[in-house]
């Protein structure tokens, strides 16, 4: 079998290049179930649109627990995400969730939960000079508890756009 140019093109496409940075951008991107409710676990805790009542439906819902009162279907947004991780200065861990014009900045462990749940989501990295990077705009999560509590596998569906 021949290799080049034209079989790596084939290779990327088969292996989905979406991992290739960048690629990825101009598609929206789509996730549910599990990964879903883990990206709006994430966030929930720091949106500054959620009731008090949703903040703490959709952290039992994380928690395992779908035998919960809330009903009403929650939808969790944010403009933008960006999180950065340091492979030189391995202390380094931050992201800053924007929600329209305010702008929240995370430090250490709960820095590293959304940049691990970006990644879960398929969020390509990128580097640049001692750190990683990635980065997501125009996140909208919809948690249906109804649903969720059916355990099958439903009731958690996000889309972002990948990137910038």
């Amino acid at each position: 079998m021949r290799s080049g140019p034209a079989t790596l093109a084939c290779a990327l496409v088969l292996a989905g290049a979406s991992h290739v940075p960048g690629a990825a951008a101009a598609t929206p991107a789509k996730v549910s179930g599990a990964t879903a409710l883990a990206l709006a676990g994430v966030i929930a805790p720091l949106s500054p649109d959620l009731t008090g009542p949703e903040k703490k439906a959709v952290a039992m819902l994380f928690a395992a627990n779908a035998d919960i009162p809330y009903k009403k279907a929650i939808v969790v947004t944010a403009d933008r995400i960006v999180c950065r991780t340091g492979n030189v200065d391995i202390t380094i861990r931050s992201c800053e969730v924007t929600f329209g014009k305010k702008v929240k900045t995370v430090n250490g462990s709960t820095a590293n939960e959304i940049f691990a749940t970006e990644a879960l989501a398929g969020v390509p990295p990128d580097g640049a000079a001692g750190s990683n990077f990635e980065s997501l705009s125009k996140l909208s999560c919809t948690i249906d508890p109804n649903a969720i509590r059916r355990k099958d596998g439903s009731g958690a569906d996000c889309t972002f756009q990948p990137g910038n």
